[in-house]
This record gives structure tokens, sequence and C-alpha cells, in this order.
């Protein structure tokens, strides 16, 4: 059964203290992939980089305020790309050069792609573009038949993403799987932010099933690809104005009579085969399903403030990875709050508004150095109806003190200097000790048992929650970073986890970072003009 398929997968896939997950073991060099997935033989359409005139604040998104809605045209979608999938930066060291992008990636891998699926737009031609982010283009993989047009109403696009597992599982192996959803989470909050930020709704479509999304962007083509790697489909993005409304199924149905163009490069001459990704990307592939009936979403006050109002371009692109912390930076109790509202689902605010399903993940924070605040354990119930479930699957004896803002479901479990506890966890990494605070995220995995499609849905929501926390710590005067590497049964032995209905899928950690002097920072695409 696909479910016991996955189960299997998470088990075998469990970093261990005696024993990590089966990986490559060394780093095959001359075979890293292509970091760019290009389509040849594809006309392109470059867009211009405008984001230094959008004028939205990084204060008004976190509290659901937009902006009017911008023009559906090149310009405006180029800003959307700009801000969520797009380079942020170029480091070099020591001869070596490497790109940064605004969506965060595990190894800075980037499995991630892009179709932009529009109608005819001021400066783009109707049909289905792929979004190179090496030079800021939209490739055009598909002319479109007649009809096209009629399955837009108002002002709305479609944006599918997709996962190459390989660019994660040459450096992680097995693994790599999970690395791959936690990324597309990351892509699709950075999406809902940008798409606010222009005054634009956006929102995962719940319905629909990854065979249509994948022949929406041509992912089922396999005379396309070739021998190049193939990509697997993950999730469908409806970004529109109000009135914006678009018929999945009818452009579902014209995709067959499209004119297709392009052939994907190959990433790598030689390849590893992971048989454990094949399969658990099979089991996990979601069907079409009934639409999610109103998720019931909590009426919060506005969150706090942030600690610094900042442009949102600015914020997006000035996102970074830590690599190390200082180990004696405190965050501000009221910083620390802010971020904590900042991760409760408000139905206005983004990236939340885009989620459609009801919160099942949430996190248990290692408190090490926060102002006015006990360090210890805690955990942060994201939706009130899951704290009985939560407080029966951790240990009896944790004392579940309601702390903080009232608003705020906070819970001190145990007042403790735990920093050596969470370095153990996070694979003996010193970041997760030297940090403000680290957190593992727990996921209500007993859902998988009857849906497996949910399981790469959690990590997708531990990768919204990841967003949220890299933009909040640099609006913090702070730095985040995802920690993919943790060993997942002794965290929940630390817990009093036991059995599958929970289960931590993502730790992260924020503190004050140490700067690498030795790095030049570069412009994402010097020698553009706007």
């Amino acid at each position: 059964m696909p479910s016991e398929l996955v189960r299997g997968y998470h088990e075998r896939s469990k970093h261990r203290p005696e024993r990590y997950a089966p990986g490559p073991g060394r780093l095959d060099w001359a075979n890293q992939p292509d970091p760019w997935r290009t389509w040849d033989g594809t006309p392109r359409t470059a867009l211009p980089l405008a984001a230094d005139g959008l004028a939205t604040r990084h204060a008004a998104l976190r509290r659901g305020e937009l902006p009017p809605p911008a023009p559906f045209d090149l310009v405006h979608l180029g800003i959307l790309f700009e801000l969520s999938l797009a380079l942020s930066a170029w480091k070099e060291f020591a001869g070596s050069r490497w790109a940064l992008r605004c969506n965060p990636s595990s190894g800075n891998l980037h499995p991630t792609e892009g179709y932009l699926i529009a109608p005819a737009l001021a400066g783009i031609p109707a049909g289905v573009h792929h979004y190179l982010s090496r030079e800021h283009v939209l490739e055009q993989r598909a002319l479109p038949p007649a009809g096209w047009g009629r399955a837009f109403g108002g002002e709305a696009v479609l944006v599918a993403l997709s996962s190459i597992h390989w660019r994660e599982a040459w450096k992680y192996g097995m693994r790599a799987w999970r690395y791959c959803q936690h990324d597309c989470g990351h892509a699709v909050a950075a999406l809902s932010l940008a798409a606010a930020a222009l005054g634009w709704s956006a929102r995962v479509l719940d319905r629909v099933g990854d065979d249509a999304i994948a022949c929406l962007a041509g992912l089922d083509r396999a005379v396309d690809f070739g021998a190049a790697e193939r990509e697997a489909p993950e999730v469908l993005m409806w970004i529109g104005g109000a009135q914006g409304d678009v018929d999945v199924d009818a452009l579902v149905a014209l995709a067959g009579r499209c004119t297709w163009q392009g052939r994907a490069n190959r990433l790598s001459a030689g390849h590893v085969d992971w048989p454990d990704i094949g399969v658990v990307d099979a089991a996990a592939r979601k069907p079409r399903t009934a639409a999610v009936q109103g998720a019931a979403r909590l009426a919060l006050p506005l969150p706090a403030a942030a600690t610094n109002d900042l442009p949102f371009a600015t914020l997006a692109r000035r996102r970074r990875s830590a690599v190390a912390f200082d180990g004696v930076t405190t965050m501000g109790g009221a910083a620390f709050f802010a971020l904590l509202d900042a991760l409760l689902p408000r139905a206005h605010v983004p990236p939340w508004s885009a989620w459609p399903w009801p919160p099942q993940v949430h996190p248990a924070f290692f408190v090490h150095r926060v102002d006015g605040l006990e360090p210890g354990l805690y955990v942060l119930v994201r939706d009130p109806a899951a704290l009985a479930g939560l407080r029966a699957a951790l240990r009896e004896d944790w004392l579940w003190h309601k702390t903080g803002p009232a608003h705020v479901p906070l819970y001190l479990l145990i007042p403790y200097d735990l920093r050596a506890a969470a370095q153990l966890v996070s694979c003996h990494q010193e970041i997760a000790a030297d940090s403000c605070f680290a957190l593992g995220m727990l996921a209500h995995t007993g859902l998988v048992a009857r849906e497996p499609w949910r399981y790469a849905q959690l990590y997708r929501e531990c990768g919204l929650i990841g967003q949220v926390l890299y933009l909040e710590a640099e609006a913090a005067g702070l730095r985040g970073t995802g920690i993919g590497c943790f060993f997942d049964d002794a965290m929940h032995e630390l817990l009093g986890i036991t059995g599958d209905a929970w289960q931590s899928l993502y730790h992260f950690t924020v503190g004050g970072p140490i700067e690498d002097s030795r790095l030049s920072s570069l412009p994402p695409y010097a020698g553009r003009g706007g």
C-alpha cells in the first residue's frame, strides 16, 4: 500500500547517531549537477529588473495590508519572479563563484523549477513558460491552441512548481526527497509574499492532482527530456486579482493540443540511482481531491510589529542562510514573540493565506538566549485544536505552562539549558547551540496513513514556516538557517514521542551570524539594466 511505502521510506531515511541515512559517502565533483535547467530551442522573454521601484514594506505584508493590485504585465510579473525565485547575489572565493537566490535551498542545490502558465499579457505571449533564474528570463515551452485565453477570467495566472530530485540526491542521497519538499514549501511562501507585495492574492490549488500539474507544465513529455533528468510535479498556484479566475480543467484539456518546443539540458553526465526516492515519490503523489472546506482560522489580533520596518524587496533579496553563529548574541523578548506571532496562520496574511489546509506543524523550541525568557524547551501550538493531541503524544511530566502574550499559544515544557541537547539532535552541529534558539517542527504524520500524499504536504508546510523564520530573523537583525540533518528519533525520544502519529520533519535555528570576510559579494545581474 502507498502509505506503507511512505512509512518505509521515512524510517529508512532517518539519521541516527550510530548510522546516518544512506548517502553518497563522497561528493563526485565531476558529476555535480548543473544548477540551471534550460530548455534549448525555446524563444526567450527577458524580464525587467524593477523590484527597486516597489514601495511595499514588510511590516505591511505581515499584517495583511496589501497595496492596490498592480497590472498583470511584463514589468510586474518580472517583479513576482525577481522577489521569489530569482538570484539575490553571487558569492566568490578563491576563484570559485556561486549564486544565491531569494528562495533558500538545502545545500544551495535548488531542485525547484518554476513554470508560468498564462494568457496573452502585455509583453508576455500566451502559453507555458519556464523561468530561468540565471538570466531572469522566461523560456516559452508551449504555444497554446485556440481557446486558451478563454480559460482565464480577469487578471490571473498559474505558477507550477516542480523538483529535480537528482540535484539534491547528488549530495544527500536517500534523504534528498525530503529536502526537495522543504524547498518547494519555501518557494510557495516566497511566491505568495512576492505576489502580496504586488497587491495580488495567491493560493495553492488544493483540488488539483499531480498528473494535471505534469500535463500543464509539460513534465509528462518524455520526448522533450530525452536523457535529461526528469522533473516531478509538486504544486500549482493561482495568482491573481480579486476577480481573477482560471479554469484549470479546461487548460489541462487544451495542453495536449499545445505546440511544445525545446529540449531539456542534461545536468550531469553520470548518476547514482536512489530507488527509494522513486518509490516514495510515486507513493506520495497527490490525486485529484475534494476542495478543502474552509479551513477555520482563529480571529487573532494583528501580529506584533517587527523589529525593523524594511522594504519587502530589500528583505527578500537580503535573506541569507547562516553558516555559523557567535554564541553570544541575545534576541530581545519582544522580537522573539513578534517572530512567533508571524508563524500563526491568519486567513488574510501571506503566506498563510495561500495555504488552504489547517495547520498541521507545530515548532518545539530550544530557547537559549532570549531576553526575559527562561532557557528551556517550549512548544508553539499553531492550531488550538491540536493541543490535546500534542499533550497526549509527548511526555506526561512536561509542565505545559502558558507563557507570553495571551494570543500566542507558547507553552513551556521544561526550564533547562538545552544547548547540548539541541546540538546533539542536530547531528552535533554547533550552529544549533550557538544560536538564540533552535527548533524542530513537529508534524501530524498520522494523516499519512489515510492519505499518503499528505506526507509531501507536511514537509511543504514546514518549508512555509522556514521561509517566514528566515525573513523574521533578518527583520530582527539576526539570521536563520534550516537544518535538514538531525537525528529524527533522538528528537522524538527527548520529547517523549512514540509511534508515528507525530514526527519532526525539519529543524531550524536563529542567531547572531559570523560573517565570512573572505567571501566577495557581487550583484545578481551585473551589467543588466532594468
